[in-house]
């Protein structure tokens, strides 16, 4: 779902430096990451070599001028006039000196952008990005869930505020899904880095998996998008989700030893967006120890990583933080945490008529005509008798099941009252034992 055309469009990205002090690198890191770029390539165009660093030729001058009066790199030829236009090539004492690189770190890639310009970037970006969940674009955003206005009401304010949230209440109602549609309502764009550097060490931040890159060359405003830092993506803001394979490792930096550079946690990855926990509470590590790594970023925003020297670190934490659960927030959290969410949704079961509701959108999300009188059948004589709660993911599944029954069959696909029992025969535990049968 795109926004709403009425949202005003703000591009935040950073303008791209014009000279080596601007990216707030050192001459080192930057010869460093020259010679492994035109070790692994064998040979690139100045201009090559700056886009594929992600910088201007000028900012990337003092490290090949050094490098060539070292010569550790030559030049081979011209294809045009001017220094974009020469062709580089790594010499035999370059390689020497880039294999002692490559034994500290194999990160090659756009050069990396500093952690005090990461940092002021976010918090920038935090002032400045739209918020403007309003009643109607809320409604809009969930328009293909059954879900109630007061649930609306109160998703509406937490995602505006950007404070975290609990989504809670019985399985099966939706907690998942209203978790991943609140990025309908996310608006504005943010800028990724490539990779971050703390203290000469480089923290790899863009994942291709949850940071959808947008082009930058439709941003109108008659904007040069040469101008802008290509260390830098621009990105929706993301979604990440994790289960019940969520680790307090997972939440710190990850080192890899032969590569030896970091990978940033979820948390980081998911800055400027939302980090949906789902099924909370059903991870291998108590609930109370997650709880309490979380408690002094819900509080100030800021979150604090550690390198393998013990460095620690700060960086922002921006992030919508959703915890999608079916346990009684009162069993999993105490009062000081519950203080820090601010919001508490409770999805509850739906109602006689949302459940027929649902069972009307399924059915015309899978080309099927809805029959009322097989959804009474499969209420009368199927969860009444049995005392079945009704689920928002009742209907369906049960519809999906039909459905395969049919084509298994050979028959058309629609809502009988028969397949509707099958399908229930199939999907519900039935517990009690049949009485023997003797011949």
């Amino acid at each position: 779902m795109a926004p709403a055309t009425d949202v005003p469009r703000i591009l935040l990205h950073p303008a791209g430096p014009t000279t080596l002090e601007e990216t707030g690198l050192s001459l080192d890191l930057t010869v460093q990451l020259v010679l492994k770029h035109l070790h692994f390539a064998g040979e690139l165009s100045g201009n090559d070599l700056a886009r594929r660093m992600g910088v201007r030729l000028t900012v990337l001058e003092p490290a090949v001028s050094l490098l060539r009066s070292q010569h550790h790199i030559e030049v081979i030829g011209a294809t045009m006039t001017g220094p974009g236009a020469f062709r580089y090539r790594i010499t035999d004492a370059g390689r020497t000196r880039v294999a002692i690189f490559l034994e500290h770190s194999q990160y090659v890639g756009p050069a990396p952008v500093p952690l005090a310009q990461y940092q002021r970037y976010m918090a920038e970006w935090h002032q400045r990005v739209p918020r403007t969940a309003t009643r109607e674009r809320v409604s809009e955003a969930f328009g293909h869930l059954v879900v109630s206005d007061k649930v609306k009401d109160q998703l509406g304010p937490a995602i505006n505020a950007g404070h975290s949230l609990f989504v809670y209440g019985p399985p099966g109602n939706g907690k998942t899904v209203i978790s991943q549609a609140i990025r309908h309502l996310l608006d504005g764009d943010i800028a990724v880095p490539f990779a971050v550097e703390v203290e000469g060490q480089i923290i790899r931040v863009h994942d291709p998996v949850h940071h959808e890159e947008l082009p930058l060359e439709d941003v109108g405003d008659g904007l040069v998008t040469t101008a802008l830092d290509r260390r830098w993506i621009r990105c929706r803001r993301p979604l990440m989700m994790v289960g019940g394979e969520l680790t307090l490792e997972a939440l710190e930096l990850t080192y890899h030893q032969v590569s030896g550079f970091y990978q940033a946690p979820v948390q980081m990855a998911a800055n400027g967006g939302i980090l949906v926990i789902d099924d909370f509470g059903r991870q291998q590590v108590p609930a109370r120890q997650f709880l309490n790594r979380w408690i002094v970023p819900l509080e100030s925003r800021v979150d604090f990583l550690t390198l393998q020297t013990g460095q620690k670190f700060e960086i922002p934490f921006m992030v919508l933080l959703v915890f999608a659960t079916n346990i009684k927030p009162a069993d999993l959290v105490d009062e000081a945490f519950l203080r820090r969410i601010r919001y508490k949704v409770m999805a509850d079961s739906p109602t006689l008529d949302e459940f027929c509701l649902i069972f009307w959108n399924c059915c015309a999300s899978r080309g099927i005509p809805y029959d009322q009188s097989a959804v009474d059948h499969l209420l009368e004589h199927y969860f009444r008798p049995r005392r079945i709660p009704l689920r928002a993911c009742h209907p369906r599944d049960l519809i999906e099941q039909a459905l395969a029954l049919a084509n298994y069959r050979g028959e058309p696909e629609r809502l009988t009252p028969e397949l509707l029992d099958a399908a229930c025969a199939t999907y519900f535990v039935d517990d009690a034992e049949p009485p023997p049968v003797y011949a």
